[in-house]
């Protein structure tokens, strides 16, 4: 039982050791950025098996001057590569979306396809249908119903 606990506390300590060294710019930049990063990955690094880097992630949490975050969190679930074939992670489209949103004007909101638009301004790829997609992931109403009169 003892080598077991020791077993479980090494792997949670790899794990965050290597999330300390993929993820710096969350650490030292006040946006707290996050590059993307999947648990395949961590995993062939680590050379553990997937699903074994998935529960030492699993309701553990990381404490900081700026916050507790929980281990999962600096895990992308997928990864959006733009025109130059740099990665981005979802949550950084997420980020833009919402404050494209917050921006926007009330009376004439900006539709999913507008969104879409704005975003391969920003030289990343996304389709409509994933902004609407992700629109519906963060809880925001299509435009027809954000409209104020």
């Amino acid at each position: 039982m003892v080598a077991e606990l020791a077993q479980r506390q090494s792997t949670i300590e790899r794990v965050g050791a290597e999330i300390l060294e993929r993820q710096p710019e969350f650490f030292t930049v006040p946006e707290h950025p996050l590059k993307p990063m999947l648990l395949r990955d961590v995993a062939q690094k680590l050379q553990l098996h997937e699903s074994t880097v998935s529960r030492a992630v699993n309701g553990k949490y990381l404490q900081t001057d700026f916050g507790v975050f929980e281990l999962r969190s600096f895990f992308s679930q997928a990864v959006n590569t733009d025109q130059a074939g740099n990665e981005t992670s979802v949550d950084e489209v997420y980020k833009k979306i919402q404050t494209y949103i917050g921006a926007e004007d009330k009376h004439k909101p900006l539709s999913d396809q507008k969104l879409a638009e704005r975003l391969q301004g920003d030289g990343l790829k996304v389709s409509r249908r994933t902004v609407a997609k992700y629109r519906e992931k963060l809880n925001i109403a299509s435009s027809s119903k954000r409209k104020r009169f």
